[in-house]
């Protein structure tokens, strides 16, 4: 697979595209505004304890308290079982800290025995805010690494799930469980380990180790709620979790940028530091490399297929929910093959799309029913491949009855929808407003209800100009209609700068305004 990264950085923003085999797969956004905090640790103040859901709300700083769960407090006395599984996830996301990993089974103690109100805590995020809920966080605090993560609440060494084969497993457990001293703590080797020299997990572990004790010394000198270490910033990230052979070439449209890649490789893979190149080009970056209409497009609900088959993408409160239809797209004479086709090519732009979009929670995929299961479980196969390039954790379940495909994927932060939009003023986010007649029949009872209270002042109507339209195309005798029915003079007017299903009654001769009082519903 050809894998490149893309980088267009600017005062402002940076942006970060990753493409695999030509196409976009991943963005990462990073502001100033909006910065990412996965992997931050903070010194943190236990606000509250509540045993009736077995967690604490801790003040990190931030606008809302971070929670934590009793299965994240540090445990003196906590054992690994001895059962537990060797393989480990590296962190929260490839590209982050953050709670790397299972710690092990263990029995989880009471909240109210493990914390106290106005009690100091020593905090990692491992969930951003995300709507109206606060960061979660971690006191298991983990230190990402280009090939370690160090765990220094842990106890033994895991290696990444990616590492396939068992032999290669057990080498790097061994030789880094070597030189990991007693009592320091735990270690997950991370996917790009493979080639690295005992020499260079030497090098990195110490780095870790020193930033772990930086850090527990940090907090004797401050005062609580306090940043105690900051995750690094989302190029260097990436650049350190993904940026390996596999990787043919970094383009950076920054010289800036281009200079701090440049010099943290020459630390960490100075054997890679020829595949950066400076982009430098009068057109962007994005437009040379087509995917900023690509990009543009990220928020529409529809994503057509290649086949002519299409995805209807819909976030909601609970889920994502996502629909497949096979469009225009009608085959030639097997009907179960055309299905088949359709569904097959969802499954890979699911995968993509939910790469490509940040989506995570709880994902429903409704594919076209398929009458054999055969080709049921082709397609979950398929579905479950490409997910298996994603960074972030994801597990799709078996196809129901009703023939949905239910899935979880990994959230850390908000979606690019959730992030990079807001609701709509007009239609309060629901994407939908008042048809043009549903608004005059608003319009007409509100001026009932004027004539019931007895007024007989002469007004304005105001409607948006597509609703005076309307009126004057559909109900051209609507006016006289309600002058009638009220007892007043009344005029038509159309606003340009009401919304679309917004109406303004005016006192004609004092201006006052009196929508408010009349136009209820």
């Amino acid at each position: 697979m050809k894998r490149e990264l893309l980088v267009n950085a600017t005062p402002r923003e940076t942006r970060v595209a990753i493409i695999e085999d030509g196409q976009l797969v991943e963005l990462l956004v990073d502001r100033p505004d909006a910065r990412r905090m996965v992997g931050d640790v903070y010194l943190g103040k236990v606000e509250a304890v509540l045993p009736g859901i077995q967690a604490a709300f801790v003040n990190i700083g931030t606008e809302k308290s971070a929670f934590l769960h009793a299965a994240d407090v540090v445990v003196d006395d906590a054992q690994v079982s001895d059962d537990e599984d060797d393989d480990e996830d590296e962190s929260g996301e490839e590209s982050s800290g953050g709670g790397g990993g299972r710690r092990g089974r263990r029995e989880v103690r009471p909240i109210q025995d493990l914390l106290k109100r106005g009690q100091d805590i020593l905090v990692q995020i491992t969930k951003e805010p995300i709507s109206t809920k606060g960061p979660r966080v971690t006191a298991q605090v983990s230190l990402a690494g280009r090939f370690l993560v160090y765990m220094p609440f842990a106890s033994k060494v895991g290696v990444s799930r990616k590492i396939d084969e068992r032999s290669e497993r057990q080498r790097l457990r061994a030789m880094v469980g070597e030189m990991l001293p007693d009592d320091a703590g735990g270690v997950i080797v991370r996917t790009v380990s493979e080639d690295a020299t005992k020499e260079t997990f030497e090098r990195e572990l110490n780095t870790l180790m020193n930033n772990w004790k930086r850090i527990k010394r940090k907090t004797q000198f401050l005062r609580a709620p306090a940043l105690v270490h900051r995750e690094t910033n989302v190029t260097r990230g990436l650049v350190r979790d993904l940026f390996s052979a596999k990787v043919e070439r970094v383009s950076v449209d920054s010289k800036q940028v281009f200079n701090e890649i440049t010099e943290y490789l020459q630390g960490i893979a100075p054997d890679l530091v020829e595949r950066v190149k400076l982009y430098e080009d009068t057109v962007p970056l994005f437009d040379k490399e087509g995917i900023e209409t690509e990009i543009r497009d990220l928020f529409k609900r529809r994503c057509d297929l290649p086949s002519g088959g299409y995805l209807i993408i819909e976030p909601t409160e609970a889920l994502v929910s996502i629909d497949v239809n096979s469009g225009r797209y009608t085959g030639k004479r097997d009907p179960e093959k055309t299905i088949f086709k359709t569904n097959t090519e969802a499954a890979r732009e699911i995968a993509r799309q939910l790469r490509l979009r940040d989506v995570g929670g709880i994902i429903v995929c409704d594919f076209i029913d398929m009458e054999t299961q055969a080709n049921r479980d082709k397609v979950l196969h398929e579905l479950r491949t490409h997910l298996g390039r994603d960074r972030a954790r994801t597990k799709a379940f078996a196809v129901s009855d009703l023939g949905l495909v239910e899935m979880t994927r990994q959230r850390v932060r908000q979606s690019h929808y959730q992030s990079m939009t807001e609701a709509c003023p007009t239609c309060s986010g629901t994407g939908r407003v008042f048809t043009p007649e549903t608004i005059v029949r608003r319009t007409e009872r509100a001026v009932r209800r004027m004539a019931a209270e007895g007024r007989r002042d002469a007004m304005t109507l105001r409607l948006h100009p597509e609703v005076a339209l309307h009126v004057l195309e559909q109900e051209h005798d609507f006016v006289k209609r309600l002058e009638k029915l009220a007892g007043f003079p009344l005029e038509l007017r159309d606003d340009p700068l009401l919304k679309p299903d917004e109406i303004k009654l005016i006192v004609r001769g004092a201006q006052r305004d009196v929508t408010q009082q009349y136009a209820l519903a």
